[in-house]
């Protein structure tokens, strides 16, 4: 019964904080940015060399763009602190201003097409699933 309860309490909790990070997040507005200065920092920073020219991922880093994932206040916090594989970028290496810079860089791009509007895509996909 204890066990259940606590499990209970701790999950109540995650919810709460996460819903109220959510709502956090939601309601705090990128500051403006200047996306042509935004792709310059991202290709000075080297942010391209793991998640490609167009934020599209690679082998290193995930997909960052089209759509971003990530809204301001989280982007901006783990660019910050990030403590994984990707190294952090204090704002001696990247501005306030730089880092709004690349995420209105990241937000302008557009998405990539649907695959059924390339006409070599779509014959490649049609052609592998009748194969199956």
């Amino acid at each position: 019964m204890r066990k259940t309860f606590v499990f209970l309490a701790g999950s109540t909790l995650s919810v709460a904080v996460f819903a109220a990070s959510s709502t956090f997040a939601s309601q705090t507005a990128a500051p403006a940015g200047d996306a042509a200065k935004g792709k310059a920092s991202f290709e000075r920073t080297g942010c391209w060399q793991c998640h490609g020219g167009l934020g599209q991922g690679g082998r290193e880093g995930p997909r960052i763009a089209s759509p971003v994932p990530m809204a301001w206040p989280v982007l901006s916090t783990f660019v910050r602190t990030t403590r994984g594989n990707m190294p952090p970028y204090t704002e001696k290496v990247l501005s306030n201003q730089e880092l709004a810079d690349v995420y209105a860089y990241l937000r302008s791009i557009p998405p990539a097409p649907d695959f059924r509007t390339i006409p070599l895509l779509n014959g490649m996909m049609t052609t592998a699933s009748t194969q199956r």
